[in-house]
């Protein structure tokens, strides 16, 4: 099954986390920011190959701004791999797509 990237926002983000079964890598974004425009088509490329493995979820810092301060985001891109609804892994800055995976492999 193809995955689709989610969209999360102060009212959603909790529970999409929390009852996830499977790793959740939330992308901690804005629209002005070039390197998140960057990651976009890597991140939808993982959600299409990587679907039934981990959901992939964006959310836009500036229309949540609640949730990326209380996750501490203080640079964007920022993406953060929840497991079990906790923190499993931060990754900061925009990645090749190869690099990407290999960080977020022992989730996948």
């Amino acid at each position: 099954m193809a995955g689709t990237i989610s969209t999360l926002s102060d009212a959603t983000f909790d529970e999409e986390i929390g009852s996830s079964s499977t790793p959740v890598l939330v992308d901690f974004w804005a629209e002005w920011c070039g390197p998140c425009k960057m990651i976009a088509p890597i991140l939808e490329e993982i959600a299409d190959e990587q679907g039934d493995n981990i959901k992939i979820a964006k959310l836009n810092v500036d229309e949540a701004s609640d949730i990326a301060r209380r996750f501490e985001v203080m640079s964007i891109p920022t993406m953060i791999l929840f497991k079990d609804g906790e923190e499993a892994k931060r990754i900061i800055g925009a990645k090749p797509k190869q690099a990407l995976l290999d960080d977020i492999a022992e989730y996948l």
